[in-house]
């Protein structure tokens, strides 16, 4: 793929998950970055080095001026953990971004969206695909990026499948967690939306972004707990509904209440994509296996764990494997 000359980009979500991971590589790939949160002036003060701006997507005023003298722009705004109606929160905000995109001639705009499930998606996947339309329906040429869960430290859905698998030694499964995704490193994903911001115009749509393999969430919680040195006794149970099950991962994990239930109503269908998506786009990038994100993650992870964390983890392990009977 032919590359274009370096944009200035206007990186939303700046301070988020995605968005840190993302800005060393925007920078590394010649692109001018102009970081938009809430509350600039609290992030100059976190990350002097970065050029802050304003912008809250709820008023178009503030859209519009934050895009001011930009080339292009990713979008990483989301409005899950917030209360109330985020679904009717969400579409405002996209419309209002595509607005103005439109009305600052941007060349291209980036989304990085939710995968497509097989059966009837949950009001966070219903949301992130009614996005992607709406910024994809605007004159601006939009690449969609859809993800299912993203791997890498700070990731909400990666902490949660950590801390189950490493502070329970008796995990009841419920049977709906046979349902199948393509979790994605966090390093393919800050790829992927580098590489987006220059493809053809023509080439611009919706894509899936799906990992290298296809597994359960039962999958996901066995091989994180092996990758730490873990082996926890699994049950399967039938009647355990997801929203039963969010109450339980809020209590045994780091993972917010209103987050954790959206995720796991999420986990209901399969999220497999039947091809390679952008991948196909980009033939000579290797992706990660779980296994390899998955450790780099969980070693991240552990070095940003309190004191009081690694204490209890610890006595939980010990008292797992005397139960088990391999301890002393």
């Amino acid at each position: 793929m032919p590359s274009a000359a370096p944009k200035r980009v206007l990186l939303t979500g700046a301070t988020g998950f995605v968005g840190r991971h993302l800005y060393p590589a925007l920078r590394a790939a010649g692109h001018e970055v102009i970081c938009a949160t809430r509350s600039a002036r609290r992030a100059a003060r976190r990350s002097p080095g970065r050029r802050w701006v304003a912008l809250d997507v709820d008023r178009p005023s503030s859209v519009v001026e934050a895009l001011h003298g930009c080339d292009a722009a990713i979008y990483l705004v989301h409005g899950m953990a917030t209360r109330g109606d985020f679904e009717a929160r969400e579409r405002a905000a996209a419309k209002h971004f595509a607005d103005a995109a439109a009305r600052r001639k941007l060349s291209r705009v980036v989304y990085l969206g939710g995968a497509v499930p097989a059966g009837p998606p949950s009001r966070h996947l219903r949301s992130r695909l009614a996005t992607g339309e709406i910024l994809r329906d605007g004159p601006v040429p939009t690449v969609e990026l859809q993800a299912s869960m993203i791997i890498g430290a700070g990731s909400e859905s990666c902490m949660m499948f950590r801390d189950l698998s490493e502070r329970l030694p008796l995990l009841a499964l419920p049977r709906w967690l046979e349902c199948r995704s393509q979790p994605i490193a966090i390093d393919d994903v800050v790829t992927a939306l580098t590489r987006a911001l220059t493809i053809p115009a023509a080439r611009c749509g919706a894509f899936a972004l799906p990992g290298p393999e296809a597994l359960s969430a039962r999958q996901i919680i066995e091989r994180t707990a092996r990758l730490q040195g873990n082996e926890p006794i699994t049950l399967s149970v039938a009647a355990v509904s997801p929203r039963l099950s969010s109450y339980w991962i809020q209590l045994f994990t780091r993972a917010s209440g209103r987050v954790a239930r959206e995720l796991v109503e999420g986990l209901r269908f399969d999220l497999v994509s039947p091809d390679d998506g952008f991948w196909a786009l980009l033939p000579e990038h290797q992706r990660l296996s779980f296994d390899q994100a998955a450790k780099r993650a969980l070693e991240a992870e552990a070095r940003t764990l309190s004191m009081r964390s690694r204490l209890a983890e610890h006595l939980l392990r010990k008292l797992s494997r005397r139960s088990s009977g391999d301890g002393a």
